[in-house]
């Protein structure tokens, strides 16, 4: 059985982190992914992690920081045990509306990786629905950031495929290899969950698990990150998700 972790992105809103750490080692994760200003203080994320008994295998950091600050990341990293880095957005007005753009910044995230790729660290990027929107070129964005960059690993957040108008399986038979990391996130009918921006506990919302799950097991990934991004109940979420995605994997 594939890995779970936990974004923790997903209880940003119920705070605090040690409450949470604890609850989710209580439900059953044995993992979780970091984010943003969770690494402004390492050690101490990291004594937390070790007191509620959880890893971090896994983290998201800004493309400006896994630019520019690149020495003290790959430190963050090595107090935290994360094995892989993942950039996981590009803001709306700095995207690139043609393939040549798309190839610079796949070639521009190939360069950022060389020092995390030299600590040891996988280096890949995490979409949301923007990747699989055709330019006016006709180009997929996607396809151009894997092509410009070739040594990228990629974290599929299968429900941002979806909602970007794609087949997740489709992408994952195209490029599984490239595939180290999901996002195992859920749709919600429509109309409902509109206070949660449509998004649905895992296995409760409209995505094809079955077929997904079954698609990656042809691919080299064995962590699947459970992700919601605007839960009303985070305990509800966190919960309900990880007894249904356990069922589903046995």
């Amino acid at each position: 059985m594939p890995e779970l972790s936990y974004q923790l992105y997903s209880s940003r809103n119920f705070p605090p982190l040690a409450t949470t750490l604890s609850l989710l080692k209580e439900i059953g994760y044995a993992q979780v992914e970091g984010y943003g200003g969770l690494y402004d203080a390492p050690s101490g994320l990291a004594s937390m992690l070790v007191q509620a008994g959880l890893k971090m295998p896994s983290g998201h950091f800004g493309l400006a920081e896994l630019e520019n600050n690149s020495n003290d990341l790959v430190e963050a990293a090595r107090q935290l045990e994360v094995q892989a880095v993942y950039c996981p957005f590009l803001d709306a007005a700095d995207r690139p509306d043609n393939k040549p753009g798309w190839l610079e910044f796949g070639a521009r995230l190939q360069k950022i990786s060389e020092p995390y790729r030299a600590a040891g660290l996988q280096f890949g990027w995490h979409n949301h629905d923007f990747e699989f929107q055709p330019t006016e070129d006709g180009t997929i964005p996607m396809e151009a950031i894997l092509e410009g960059g070739p040594d990228l690993s990629w974290e599929a957040d299968i429900a941002w495929i979806v909602r970007g108008g794609a087949d997740p399986v489709d992408w994952i038979k195209r490029f599984g290899n490239r595939i180290s990391a999901v996002h195992v996130k859920d749709i919600a009918e429509p109309g409902e969950c509109a206070d949660e921006d449509g998004w649905a506990d895992v296995g409760y919302g409209t995505m094809d698990w079955p077929a997904i799950f079954s698609a990656l097991q042809s691919t080299p990934c064995q962590l699947y990150v459970v992700e919601h991004d605007n839960p009303n109940d985070g305990e509800r979420f966190a919960r309900r998700s990880y007894e249904k995605i356990s069922e589903m994997l046995k």
